[in-house]
């Protein structure tokens, strides 16, 4: 009976604690919920949890959240407040804020590495890269004529992938990956399986929700076969460097030498940029891509100017050249209206150190700040008829957005490879408008999906054929 009753006695004093620990933390939620509920939101769905069940059983259903927060701007306005547990995330919707955090030198990205990097893009430097820009698309039309049948259904996003993933690989790494041939080989499957889990475990306490350890599990044995290649690049390159051999001028090379300049080793922050240029780096191009063509499918007008440009401009050739793709005024206008309606990044995150005041909303210091580009691209407050695909918005003649459109972000922490990527992106897309005609296969939606980056949700199933260049 003794021992029945201490531990009785000691399942009473753990009750006890916990329900002073919860009580505790109630106190601090209802101090967090008075220092924040003077920004405008849509009401709690619990004391504890905040807006996270309403996210929640969006992601069940593979709804798109970023619709949400169309309909919370639309009702509470431009500064609308989000709560998960103790944390709260101010979403902002107004040029002003834009303006004020993703201009503002106070932010700078990590000089170490941003600022190799923004060197190495430079204009000589790009212009290098149009070989290999060339190469890799013209493997790609290659592929695309074998199935360019008038009845064959192909998946754009898949092949944009495949393409976007060799020509990073190589510019960046020096590496053939061969993702075109072969896309079933370990690490193009690696790239998928961390951007799935970037989508399916991104919210808190998600990665303890039934069924996701399996996935979890996948997402790090990914992670580890990427780091795991990272490394053999590295050591590769530091062996040619000692070794006396010409490196090339490459993402790997500027950051192996910003790091010994800084006569630091850190391996592990090498490592993490070489995952996180190669997530990023290639789903963006190739979401934008697929966009852009599954738009033109229902755009005919649009679709006739775009092949009248690139038969002006690049005629029969096969190899285009860096003078080219300035003179494709029409299609960087047709690639910057896809990117205002479907930015494959639908925003950008700040923090913010200190206390501001904007659209008259007290903004309190040492919050997270979260910027949508998808959002300020469709409202109308904006730009006219905001679901009109029109390129001409971005012509010389037109006016310039005033901070409502972001897609690379904007300011000193912009998209370091905003330029490379648009670059890649024209290469491809006019090689395609020259050589095929493309219509969407039947049954396929125009949603969207979220998978770390924005896709099209059917993956663009288009079917295609030879065209007759017309000159």
């Amino acid at each position: 009976m003794d021992v029945l009753g201490a531990m009785w006695g000691l399942l009473l004093l753990l009750l006890s604690v916990s329900l002073l620990a919860f009580s505790f933390y109630c106190c601090y939620l209802k101090f967090i919920h008075m220092n924040y509920d003077h920004i405008p939101g849509p009401p709690r769905e619990s004391f504890v949890l905040g807006h996270l069940p309403i996210f929640w059983k969006m992601q069940r259903k593979n709804e798109l959240l970023h619709q949400l927060f169309m309909q919370w701007t639309e009702t509470y306005g431009p500064i609308v407040r989000f709560n998960a547990f103790h944390r709260v995330l101010v979403i902002v919707f107004s040029p002003e804020g834009v303006k004020e955090y993703l201009m503002s030198p106070e932010y700078p990205k990590d000089r170490t590495v941003y600022g190799q990097l923004s060197h190495l893009f430079g204009v000589s430097y790009l212009m290098g890269l149009m070989d290999t820009f060339n190469e890799k698309a013209e493997e790609l039309m290659k592929k695309l004529e074998e199935k360019a049948d008038g009845k064959t259904e192909l998946s754009i996003l898949n092949m944009m992938s495949r393409v976007t993933l060799d020509v990073l690989a190589k510019v960046a790494f020096g590496m053939e990956l061969n993702a075109l041939h072969d896309d079933q080989t370990p690490f193009p499957h690696a790239v998928t399986m961390i951007m799935k889990g970037t989508s399916e475990i991104r919210l808190p306490l998600a990665k303890y929700m039934p069924g996701k350890q399996k996935l979890i599990k996948e997402i790090q044995e990914s992670v580890r076969l990427l780091r795991r290649v990272g490394k053999e690049c590295i050591e590769q390159r530091r062996e040619d460097i000692q070794n006396g051999e010409e490196a090339r001028v490459d993402i790997l090379t500027q950051i192996l030498k910003a790091a010994a300049l800084e006569e630091t080793r850190d391996d592990e922050n090498i490592l993490d940029n070489f995952v996180t240029f190669f997530i990023a780096g290639h789903e963006t191009t190739a979401s934008q891509l697929s966009f852009t063509i599954m738009e033109l499918t229902r755009q005919p007008e649009i679709m006739e100017r775009l092949q009248a440009e690139v038969d002006e401009v690049i005629g029969t050739k096969r190899n285009i050249s860096y003078a080219d793709l300035g003179n494709l005024q029409y299609l960087t206008q047709v690639l910057k209206e896809s990117l205002r309606l479907y930015p494959p990044v639908p925003g950008t995150v700040r923090w913010t150190g200190k206390e501001n005041i904007i659209e008259g909303i007290r903004i309190p210091a040492n919050v997270t700040l979260f910027f949508s580009s998808y959002v300020m691209g469709r409202m109308e407050t904006f730009f006219k008829d905001p679901m009109n695909f029109n390129p001409d918005r971005f012509s010389n003649s037109a006016p310039k957005p005033y901070f409502s459109y972001f897609p690379f972000s904007l300011g000193p922490r912009s998209c370091v490879g905003q330029i490379f990527s648009q670059m890649e992106a024209k290469v491809v897309m006019a090689k395609l408008l020259q050589r095929f005609e493309f219509q969407l296969a039947p049954g396929q939606s125009f949603e969207i999906v979220d998978t770390g980056t924005l896709k099209p949700r059917d993956g663009v199933m288009c079917i295609l054929k030879p065209r007759i260049l017309q000159i």
